[in-house]
């Protein structure tokens, strides 16, 4: 991005009395995140935890699109199909490191995420005490469509935050979680309206936090913003006991693949996540699950390491070079995934 010639910078980083706003500057790529971002992140967060004025964080992004759509794709995929997969293993590490800064920070972070928020975007936001969503927010993790596997610890943290079966059934098939129901199933704490946001977010730069502890402050700023939000967050309880019913604690995914195809009840809804489902790299779904069966209720750092590897794992797989191919690059949306079936996945040479 220039102006008058000039580069802007990738990340932005504003103080305001006693916080520090951390600013993603690539609206073109709604702010997709490669290296350089992370390290720049990763940089002034520790800025802020280091220096005592600053008594918080804020996280935001440029433009009109979205907070942050997630990992820069295409440039991860270029460093696979070269074969550095060091520079591969290299983001991965990186980008684990800053969101696990962001969970165990001893002050309190807020993040407002308006727009498209998906994948890294919520790894940035999932440690956050205070996560605005907007009625234009979209919120997921559509990796398994690629040939990719969710990760940012989400396949830990998403079991704490969310009603039971939404981990697998979020995890599994991409589902987007749009404005209310970001807040509704955990993702989000607050729901406020995008033509506030420069005003909420005026409000979180203004706002003077005490010294004490994390918890005590976020619960003050929480109070501060509190006018900004609604509290009609819709139920849908017809749904929960749906993906409850047919995702919770699920461990084999040829069982739920044949449960979806032959439930009656909520038929189209079946259906569709059947569908969905079958269009995903059978390799990536089955990972998927599994990371989530060994990593519920394990300790982030845990949760991490065991993502670490099986990004190196499937990075290093046809599916995710195929993936990205067939949504990404050439975008025929006829991916040719290997094997075919979920029933003929092997994850041999995956060690957990």
């Amino acid at each position: 991005m220039k102006t008058d010639g000039q580069a802007l910078p990738l990340v932005m980083a504003h103080r305001r009395r006693g916080m520090m706003s951390i600013v993603l500057n690539r609206p073109a790529a709604i702010n997709s995140l490669n290296l350089a971002m992370v390290r720049l992140v990763a940089s002034r967060f520790r800025e802020a935890m280091e220096d005592d004025a600053c008594r918080f964080v804020l996280l935001a992004g440029t433009g009109e699109r979205g907070f942050c759509a997630g990992g820069d794709i295409k440039e991860l995929a270029a460093a696979a199909k070269a074969g550095d997969l060091e520079r591969v293993e290299r983001f991965f590490l990186e980008e684990y490191a800053l969101d696990l800064m962001i969970h165990r920070a001893p002050k309190p972070v807020a993040a407002v995420a308006d727009g498209v928020t998906m994948g890294g975007g919520l790894g940035l936001a999932a440690g956050a005490d205070i996560v605005v969503a907007t009625e234009r927010t979209v919120m997921a993790m559509p990796e398994t469509r690629i040939g990719f596997i969710p990760d940012i610890g989400a396949t830990g943290w998403m079991f704490a935050k969310c009603p039971p079966g939404y981990p697998e059934f979020l995890g599994l098939t991409g589902y987007e979680m749009r404005g209310a129901e970001c807040v509704r199933l955990g993702f989000a704490t607050h729901l406020v309206d995008s033509a506030r946001t420069a005003e909420l977010i005026g409000r979180i730069e203004g706002f003077r936090a005490a010294a004490g502890g994390r918890r005590e402050a976020a619960r003050l700023l929480a109070r501060e913003i509190s006018e900004f939000a609604t509290g009609d967050i819709p139920s849908n309880p017809g749904m929960d006991s749906w993906v409850r019913e047919y995702f919770a604690g699920k461990s084999s995914l040829p069982d739920i693949m044949r449960s979806l195809r032959a439930c009656s009840a909520h038929h189209g809804l079946c259906e569709g996540v059947f569908q969905r489902l079958s269009e995903r790299s059978p390799t990536a779904v089955v990972l998927t699950l599994l990371l989530l069966r060994q990593n519920e209720g394990r300790p982030l750092e845990e949760v991490f390491d065991r993502e670490r590897k099986a990004a190196l794992y499937i990075t290093r797989h046809h599916d995710y070079l195929e993936g990205v191919r067939a949504r990404v690059l050439d975008r025929d949306d006829r991916p040719r995934w290997l094997p075919g079936s979920v029933e003929e996945v092997r994850l041999d040479g995956l060690a957990l």
